[in-house]
């Protein structure tokens, strides 16, 4: 018997980016099927949220999230462009958002192929992973095909249909909310919400009390 959870996930997320590599890992070695639902960053949904904040947030978020990355061996840099194009300084978001909506929907019309998880993880390599420039040249296009997708075909889906994969997206984070959480990464079984990296653990437990086996 395959099980079944949703992870809601976010390309500016860097705890979405160290939890993805475990949920790949998830599938392959459990019974285990992992619907990807893309959702845009509180930088979008609230734009107002990282000059409400405590000071202390933003500084406290970096350390923590490199600690974390070299703690559990994972490659991480701060993405070079940013999918949100930021004053660090001010930590105002700018109205002017070059990559971000593409990148998402993108990602959400890997998710109608069933390979929006492998989109994710290759994807999250290169924006936290230490790839410069991995909106330029044939980044995304070499991560698309490792992912078992044709990039050209996303992009021009993500091009003629923004709306609709926008409405999609829309439903994520509203499905996302109807489980008891709003942030990212959050995965969802049965009804019960698991958010963040640490808590991918405590996840594996409840679903083998539901019958997940090792494939």
């Amino acid at each position: 018997m395959t099980l079944q959870a949703d992870v809601y996930w976010s390309f500016r997320s860097p705890y979405s980016y160290l939890a993805t590599r475990r949920y790949v890992d998830l599938t392959e070695k459990y019974a285990l099927k992992i619907n990807q639902r893309f959702v845009y960053p509180l930088a979008i949904r609230e734009p107002d949220f990282f000059e409400k904040n405590h000071p202390n947030w933003l500084g406290y978020t970096f350390r923590d999230m490199f600690r974390v990355a070299q703690y559990m061996g994972i490659p991480m840099a701060p993405p070079n462009p940013d999918p949100i194009v930021q004053d660090i300084a001010t930590r105002e978001i700018a109205k002017d958002q070059p990559y971000i909506f593409e990148l998402t929907r993108m990602g959400q019309a890997a998710s109608r192929r069933g390979k929006g998880l492998e989109f994710a993880n290759e994807v999250s390599q290169m924006i936290w992973g230490g790839t410069a420039g991995w909106n330029e040249d044939d980044h995304l296009e070499k991560a698309s095909a490792r992912a078992g997708l044709d990039f050209a075909e996303l992009k021009a889906e993500a091009k003629a249909e923004p709306d609709e994969l926008d409405a999609e997206i829309a439903d994520n984070q509203a499905a996302l909310e109807a489980a008891g959480h709003w942030g990212v990464p959050t995965l969802v079984f049965e009804g019960e919400p698991f958010f963040g990296q640490d808590r991918i653990d405590l996840a594996v437990w409840r679903m083998k009390q539901k019958g997940l086996a090792e494939r």
